[in-house]
């Protein structure tokens, strides 16, 4: 018995959902997200509320069942609120601005890296040292993080580099005498 597939995905107001057959449309004030449910299970619309249930005892479809209603639960929370990644820049000279449609990072390396910002996904810098990603598709928010991260992630002896807001990074001790 999955303990998150059982529970039924309520929908908000001012977000209208369509299930026509196996694909579920779901528009919201943000935008608009689809998805296409796998066979492993059946998905049913009532009173306000997605139920994803698994169609038969296999393995595959109790795996299924959890992801398929995790899936759906995120593209109703990104029509309505939205996803939101923060991204810490720790480091001497090191920072970040948003220039039109390009994120500029001078992380230490002889040249700026410059970062196309993909469709979709919003990016700020309310300060040089803090960068906010988000969007309406939870994935992607994730992805273009975690692809910013990759350029610099913090090292361990003094913490440099970027980093999630709430990640803790495990410092090492330095060289001794």
């Amino acid at each position: 018995m999955s303990r998150i597939g059982k529970n039924p995905v309520t929908v908000p107001a001012g977000v209208d959902v369509k299930l026509e057959g196996r694909d579920m449309n779901v528009k919201g004030k943000l935008g608009q997200l689809s998805m296409r449910f796998v066979d492993d299970v059946d998905v049913e619309m009532a009173d306000g509320q997605i139920t994803v249930k698994p169609v038969g005892t296999s393995k595959k479809a109790r795996m299924m069942w959890g992801m398929q209603r995790t899936l759906a639960a995120n593209l109703v929370q990104g029509v309505s609120e939205g996803f939101v990644r923060d991204l810490e820049i720790t480091g001497v000279g090191y920072r970040a601005q948003v220039q039109g449609k390009v994120l500029n990072l001078s992380l230490g390396y002889s040249h700026d890296v410059l970062y196309d910002i993909p469709e979709g996904i919003e990016i700020k810098c309310e300060k040089p040292t803090s960068i906010r990603v988000s969007g309406i598709d939870k994935q992607r928010v994730g992805q273009v993080a975690a692809e910013i991260r990759a350029w610099r992630p913090p090292e361990p002896y003094k913490g440099k580099g970027v980093r999630y807001s709430d990640e803790y990074v495990v410092r090492k001790e330095g060289k001794k005498k």
